[in-house]
């Protein structure tokens, strides 16, 4: 393997490579640990880390290769997992004060599902408090810095895992999107990622479940075939999850490489609702052009959407305060100021917010239905900026004009559609952005496929070897 970079390769090279016994899995552990060693005090990704116990399942691992048993299609690939999730062993810290002694005994289901695919978790990677806000800083472990300019934030609320995964500290990483959290992040930081369709990924088992419908785990990776691969692994239904779609019946890797049809494709670069960084809006229209380029029609798109933000807040914190009332009532100084801020909203929130907020999302859907009745993709801009400040704040303004720094991403968890986010190019500061795809309800194969013909167009950015600082 002289020429592969184990630090940057795609995740299923890997498992593939330590499945046919050219790649130690103990190797690949340990060029994982110095590496997030090396790197990790800088970017502030990791928030805790099993080295030894990740180096005895990875020496078991190889011991079962020897003998011939079947390892699963993430055989040795060390593995981080977003703070908000749970993996037995690990203190599940949700980025809170409350929760820093949180050890768990028990794996949500999609990291079951990762672990037994023969993934080996190395640790767990920073968020946001509750994963609330679009960049990564929380009072327990700070701010997570982005590999490309340690200056800017790497996005949130995965944005942990993003660092770790764009700074070649793991090559696999989980990640979750209740308003743009997978493909925020992949935006900043150069990768892909994936919001599958609502319910198409477990969110299991879950002591007091949401009724916003709006969460769900996806793959944020390198590159698509690791995102297909991701997701063969971690969809299907659970018991415990009664939103949880059935089966997909498709293998998302298999069919990737399918060839496209000639596809509808509207583009919008606003969604009427917020600007666009002048630099950013170049590389998405470069990027939109790719597919003109592959023979797709495009059609310019200028349609306005609901406007449904504020009243998403208000009803989102309602759902937070009902989550944590015993701490709220009894604990209420380990909240950070912030997310209190929030939750003193939610006490304000009356029948009329429900009523407007139910609505608009009707509204949201219906604008998607009519939408995908004449187009197969819908194009957008996945970020209106390129990366801000690692502490925020969140840009308000661009260009002199008001803007919504998410406008782009949230509109898509709440009417289920499959979203990606692939890289776009770089903007004037060298920083990356990307190009959102959307396509029908439950067709999370078009988007993989679209996303992957995409990347063999036009490949995405090389990421930076070296962590950049200013």
């Amino acid at each position: 393997m002289p020429d592969l970079d184990l630090d940057f390769a795609p995740a299923h090279e890997l498992a593939a490579l330590v499945r046919s016994r050219k790649l130690s899995p103990v190797h690949l552990m340990e060029r994982s640990l110095a590496r997030i060693e090396a790197l990790n005090p800088t970017l502030n990704a990791f928030v805790e880390v099993d080295a030894e116990g990740a180096l005895a399942q990875a020496r078991a691992l190889e011991s079962r290769l020897a003998d011939g048993d079947e390892v699963g299609p993430l055989a040795g690939l060390p593995l981080g997992v977003k703070d908000l999730e749970n993996a037995a062993g690990f203190v599940t810290t949700k980025g809170s004060r409350l929760y820093r002694d949180n050890r768990v005994d028990f794996d949500d289901a999609h990291v079951a599902r990762l672990r037994a695919a023969g993934a080996i978790i190395v640790g767990k990677t920073n968020t946001p408090e509750f994963g609330h806000i679009p960049f990564t800083d929380n009072e327990l472990f700070g701010a997570t810095l982005n590999p490309w300019n340690v200056e800017r934030t790497p996005g949130g609320s995965s944005g942990g895992s993003s660092a770790a995964l764009a700074s070649g500290m793991v090559p696999l990483a989980t990640a979750s999107d209740g308003g743009g959290s997978i493909r925020i992040p992949a935006c900043y930081t150069g990768l892909y990622g994936l919001k599958p369709s609502q319910g198409r990924t477990p969110i299991a088992p879950r002591p007091m479940p949401t009724w916003l419908s709006i969460s769900c785990y996806g793959p944020l990776t390198r590159c698509v075939h690791d995102a297909a691969v991701y997701l063969d692994v971690i969809a299907g239904p659970h018991p415990e999850d009664p939103e949880s779609l059935p089966p997909p019946g498709v293998s998302y890797a298999d069919t990737l490489d399918e060839p496209l049809p000639r596809l509808r494709i509207a583009f919008n670069e606003t969604l009427g609702v917020t600007r666009v960084q002048r630099d950013v809006l170049r590389e998405v229209r470069a990027a939109v052009e790719a597919f003109a380029d592959m023979g797709h029609e495009v059609e310019e798109n200028h349609d306005e959407i609901p406007e449904m933000g504020g009243w998403w807040a208000r009803v989102s914190a309602f759902q937070s305060l009902g989550q944590e009332w015993d701490n709220f009532s009894t604990r209420h100084d380990e909240f950070t100021a912030r997310y209190i801020r929030q939750l003193d909203r939610a006490l304000e929130v009356g029948p009329s917010d429900f009523q407007e907020f139910l609505r608009r999302r009707g509204q949201l859907v219906s604008w998607t239905a009519r939408l995908f009745e004449r187009y197969d993709l819908l194009l957008t801009p996945t970020l209106p900026t390129e990366a801000f400040a690692p502490a925020g704040p969140i840009p308000r303004e661009i260009e002199g004009e008001q803007a919504n720094a998410i406008a782009f991403t949230y509109p898509f968890n709440f009417t289920g559609h499959p979203a990606a986010s692939v890289p776009a190019g770089l903007t004037d500061a060298g920083l990356p952005c990307g190009l959102q795809i959307v396509a029908p309800r439950h067709r999370d194969d078009l988007v993989l496929r679209a996303s992957r013909a995409y990347e063999q167009a036009r490949p995405f950015p090389p990421l930076p070897r070296e962590v950049r600082v200013g």
